[in-house]
């Protein structure tokens, strides 16, 4: 048996020192995206947090990962959860891809195993998405997958000089298990 965390295309794998390239190169492509503008930041300041986050201590059901492809090895994006709450049984998930690995089918594998892991392993109830209304390609992703709008924060963002919306998806538990069989693994 393979690992749960590796897909036919991904793995999903923690993230390593020498991994702090790849995330410099990720905000950068993300800026030039059109996704919130940060200060610059220094290539040490990303060799520091690639450690940190090597040797980092399980936050609960909040963790990054990186996104490995299998046939390569390299780094093509990475998925976490965050705002976990465990008692409500909801959580928060975001990816970011690399600018040479969008629209070629790792996002979506990365988010199903990850999803996997919350929904059947964890036992969360519900997941959501906060997606930036620009965002067209995030967008029909999480359809694809199976999210459902549901709602829409009207300027809720400011950036690049002016406010956005934000997007509200949801997915259940249930229907992850319906759209996404064991099969599938």
């Amino acid at each position: 048996m393979t690992s749960f965390w590796t897909g036919k295309r991904v793995r999903l794998r923690g993230i390593e020192p020498e991994d702090w390239t790849e995330f410099m190169r990720f905000a950068v492509e993300e800026e030039r995206l059109g996704d919130l503008l940060r200060p610059p930041r220094s290539a040490e300041s990303f060799r520091t947090w690639a450690k940190e986050q090597a040797v980092a201590k399980s936050d609960g059901d909040n963790f990054r990962l990186a996104i490995e492809a299998v046939d390569t090895g390299d780094i093509v994006g990475a998925v976490g959860s965050h705002h976990a709450d465990p008692r409500a049984g909801w959580f928060e998930y975001g990816i970011t891809m690399g600018a040479a690995h969008r629209r070629k089918g790792f996002a979506a594998e990365a988010v199903v195993v990850l999803l996997r892991f919350m929904f059947e392993e964890r036992r969360y109830h519900r997941c959501q998405a906060r997606i930036f209304a620009h965002n067209e390609a995030s967008l029909a992703l999480h359809r694809r997958l199976g999210f459902v709008e549901e709602g829409r924060l009207r300027d809720h963002v400011f950036f690049a000089g002016r406010h956005h919306d934000l997007v509200m998806m949801g997915m259940l538990a249930d229907e992850f298990a319906q759209l996404h069989s064991v099969s599938e693994r």
